[in-house]
């Protein structure tokens, strides 16, 4: 995989998910392996030019983190310039225009979704940016603003004119939000109006059977993950395998779950203080619990840690309390053992406030996001 100048390991790529895809989720994610391209939570970009701290703590980065992109959104040609060139010079590989998101605080500064409606304005906003810098800059895209407002194959043909070097398309419409399931017919219609750019297909990729479903329908040059990243950091390394030789690889052992999961609380901790990055870390935690097996105790404690100490005994009195449900080997004795998505065996009191299988995106009608 190849964006202009930019060459890729593999054609797998995490999608931004605002609060989530930080610096410590990043760099797990690469450790796990798999991942060709990650991207930074989206930033204002008036914000960056402003040097606001919030800011500047979402587009961390380190040599590890390499090469990654970050998400800018805006709708001002002078503002998305100017802040493109300081992301240039502070060694960015890439830059992704966000022009999917469908949450009102975005919209109604004429970022995210809203790009989608009016395609010159975008096109011009979008050449001002690609002259100014050498690195590459791409779109993430929904379908359109609504069904009847199907704007994506359009658009795409015109940032590829202005110079655009690859397109990101979520298969849903401003509309649905995370509603429904992803449209592939919609997706193949971005990718036939390509002409040599690729199209990395987005939304509902949880599995590596998934992510091939989504190539081969579609003809899409590779797949980018979020929430289902989130669910399971393994999906990359796993996707990328199958690819590549149409084998499942089997799941990961309970120990190396814990494993990764001890890395991402020592990276919050590193990169957010201790305070702060146990704060955060209490979000993180009950989503790799939710294969663990029997799980309850653990996350009505892990939820409440406020330092490292908590965390450590929180995590010593689960796995002493969790060994009644394992054989010799330490695995779940079978009737404790899950499916593939939620464990049938987790009440709904056991499973952390976020919901069962999904990251929480804003409630109620879309119109009021």
């Amino acid at each position: 995989m190849q964006f202009g100048s930019l060459k890729l390991e593999t054609n797998l790529f995490l999608s931004p998910l605002a609060g989530y895809t930080n610096l410590p989720f990043r760099l797990v994610l690469r450790e796990v392996g798999g991942l060709g391209l990650t991207t930074t939570d989206l930033v204002n970009a008036r914000s960056l030019l402003e040097r606001n701290p919030r800011a500047l703590k979402l587009i961390e980065s380190n040599e590890m983190d390499s090469p990654y992109a970050v998400q800018l959104f805006g709708a001002v040609p002078e503002e998305m310039r100017d802040a493109s060139q300081y992301l240039e010079s502070i060694g960015v590989n890439s830059i992704d225009i966000n022009m999917g998101c469908p949450v009102r605080k975005v919209c109604k500064t004429g970022g995210g979704s809203a790009m989608m409606t009016e395609l010159d304005k975008t096109a011009h906003l979008v050449k001002t940016m690609v002259n100014a810098v050498n690195i590459p800059i791409t779109a993430k895209m929904r379908l359109g603003w609504d069904d009847n407002n199907i704007t994506a194959p359009n658009l795409v043909r015109a940032l590829e004119d202005v110079g655009v070097k690859a397109i990101f398309i979520h298969g849903r419409t401003r509309e649905q939000g995370f509603l429904g399931t992803v449209n592939l017919a919609g997706i193949s219609e971005v990718v036939a109006a390509a002409q040599a750019i690729p199209v990395i297909g987005n939304g509902d990729v949880t599995t590596p059977e998934s992510a091939k479903h989504m190539i081969e329908v579609t003809g899409c040059q590779g797949v980018s993950a979020g929430r289902g990243a989130f669910y399971n950091p393994w999906l990359f390394k796993h996707t990328d395998h199958y690819l590549k030789t149409g084998e499942l690889l089997p799941d990961p052992k309970f120990l190396e779950r814990v494993r990764v999961m001890r890395r991402h609380f020592d990276l919050m901790i590193e990169v957010f203080g201790e305070e702060r990055g146990c704060l955060m870390f209490r979000k993180v935690a009950p989503w790799y619990a939710k294969r663990f097996g029997p799980v309850k105790m653990f996350n009505k404690r892990v939820v409440k840690i406020s330092n490292r100490k908590d965390f450590e005994l929180t995590l010593s009195d689960y796995l002493e309390w969790r060994n009644q449900f394992v054989d010799s080997d330490g695995e779940l004795i079978e009737r404790y053992r899950q499916g593939p998505m939620v464990p049938t065996f987790m009440q709904d009191d056991e499973l952390p406030e976020v919901g069962k299988n999904e990251i929480p995106v804003p409630k109620g009608p879309v119109e009021i996001w």
